[in-house]
């Protein structure tokens, strides 16, 4: 290491976590972030997801200079825009992956979601000789058990809320009713973004705990421990690092937006938007969390012979008694992803294959980002959260991407027989805007939004009101009333045409 660097040794752990350089700090040119890794020939690629997230990163893969082929599996209609080739294989089906790997000379997989790092899909091709970015099943518990998450945040001493685990719902209601405070229900398991229930009181705690143990809502695995925890109060950021062997490059902070409605009103989402960077997370803030987060849960996976390498992604409630773990994610965020790659300007394939190389500490320092504020919003099927259709027909995609720095990054669409892009999910389209300031880049995006139309479409207004402090104007729509109309942007007289 030099000893110019911004780097902090941890001695008692034995991690180093790199600060990333300020950004819109200057390099003489891009070589400068790569200077030390060996030039190679293209590479090819396989992303796995078919999301918003999975777009950005082949979006974003694909401006590498040493990107040849780049495959997703199965990918979306926005993937194959970008000259991706989508194989429609799903992450579970592993044979038929591995086929594809061997057959289209894969050298590097980058995996998406949690669900296959779960069920081990990066311990499947490592064993089978494929250099891959994500964590091994048994590192990625990390998400996909809250019990297991909740155990090693009170081993590691990461401050997080006060919580009880129950295997069995009459302990448990038993729990509840003896607390003179709100709880907040977990599922143990995955369960699609909806296993977390915040209760406004005990009746409805009493109610989590029936549809997740009882009933069996997210399924026998899922629900058969949960987690009760104290419910707390304050504003969420997401703080993302790249993990590998000894080294923590922290990200920029995100702030996501999960409730469907104005003003955080509604059912949780998977996120109906985002911005980067949170002015909120302040240099001592992100400081205090990586020494007070980051490097005891880093080290105590490690000290436990299951060390993290991929990105880790804390969920954090900054609460008057200071910074809390909501919990963590084994992966990239999404929308989180849409914003900061966005932003990136470093090569991303130099940076995932340095963390699977660990050679990460070679970028102490040569991490660049663009100066300006990225904003991104969800448009969402009628219905999302709950049920949707789809298949419906999406227009002024190419209208909107005109703009200067917009991007519209595909979540749940696809080509339909008449080569037209429509509708497959709840979450259909991210659309992600760059601007000179917060305000701007706000501004930037809801004029892309503006000029896209599907029957349905519903989206938040309010994406990075709370950095700029501005409260919602009008009261926020029920779910019975989205598929009705249009939800309409700040200024505009009528629904997108």
């Amino acid at each position: 290491m030099h000893p110019g660097n911004a780097v902090n040794w941890h001695y008692d752990t034995g991690l180093v976590a790199v600060t990333p350089s300020p950004e819109g700090a200057q390099h003489r040119n891009m070589a400068d972030a790569t200077a030390c890794l060996p030039y190679k020939y293209r590479m090819n690629l396989l992303v796995i997801g078919k999301g918003g997230r999975e777009h950005a990163l082949v979006w974003k893969l694909k401006q590498s200079p040493r990107a040849g082929k780049i495959f997703c599996a199965p990918g979306n209609a926005g993937t194959a825009a970008e000259g991706a080739t989508n194989a429609a294989i799903e992450p579970g089906e592993t044979d038929r992956l591995l086929r594809l790997c061997n057959r289209e000379k894969i050298e590097f997989i980058v995996i998406g979601p949690e669900d296959p790092l779960a069920a081990g899909l990066s311990d499947f091709l490592r064993e089978k000789g494929f250099k891959v970015f994500g964590p091994s099943k048994i590192a990625a518990r990390i998400e996909s058990s809250k019990v297991f998450s909740k155990e090693l945040m009170r081993h590691a001493d990461v401050p997080t809320a006060d919580f009880q685990i129950f295997d069995h719902p009459g302990p448990a209601r038993t729990y509840i009713e003896t607390r003179d405070y709100p709880v907040v229900v977990k599922a143990d398991g995955l369960a699609g973004g909806k296993g977390v229930m915040v209760c406004k009181d005990n009746a409805e705690a009493m109610q989590a705990v029936r549809r997740i143990m009882t009933e069996e809502e997210f399924g026998k695995t899922a629900g058969r421990k949960i987690v009760v925890e104290k419910k707390i109060e304050g504003e969420e950021i997401s703080v993302l690092a790249l993990v590998s062997g000894r080294t923590i490059l922290p990200l920029p902070a995100c702030q996501d937006h999960k409730a469907v409605f104005d003003g955080d009103k509604g059912p949780n989402t998977g996120g109906m938007g985002a911005y980067c960077p949170a002015p909120i997370a302040t240099p001592k803030l992100l400081a205090d969390l990586e020494r007070d987060v980051f490097v005891p849960i880093v080290h105590a996976m490690k000290r436990g012979r299951f060390p993290f390498q991929g990105v880790l992604f804390a969920g954090m409630m900054l609460t008057n008694q200071g910074p809390r773990t909501l919990e963590f994610n084994c992966r990239f965020g999404d929308p989180e992803t849409q914003t900061l790659l966005m932003r990136l300007k470093t090569d991303l394939l130099d940076l995932l294959e340095a963390v699977a190389d660990e050679r990460l500490s070679e970028f102490e320092n040569k991490v660049q980002w663009d100066p300006r504020p990225s904003v991104c919003v969800l448009l969402c099927s009628a219905g999302y959260p709950g049920k949707y259709d789809v298949g419906k027909q999406i227009t002024g995609i190419a209208e909107a991407e005109s703009l200067p720095d917009v991007k519209v990054f595909h979540a749940g669409t696809k080509l339909d027989d008449k080569g037209r892009v429509v509708t497959d999910g709840g979450r259909v389209l991210g659309v992600t805007a760059l601007g000179r300031d917060l305000a701007a880049a706000k501004a930037r995006v809801y004029e892309a939004v503006k000029r896209i139309s599907f029957t349905g479409m519903h989206f938040r207004t309010d994406i990075a009101d709370k950095a700029l402090k501005v409260k919602p104007a009008v009261k926020p729509t029920t779910v019975a009333k989205l598929p009705a109309k249009f939800r309409r942007p700040p200024g505009s007289e009528k629904p997108p045409e």
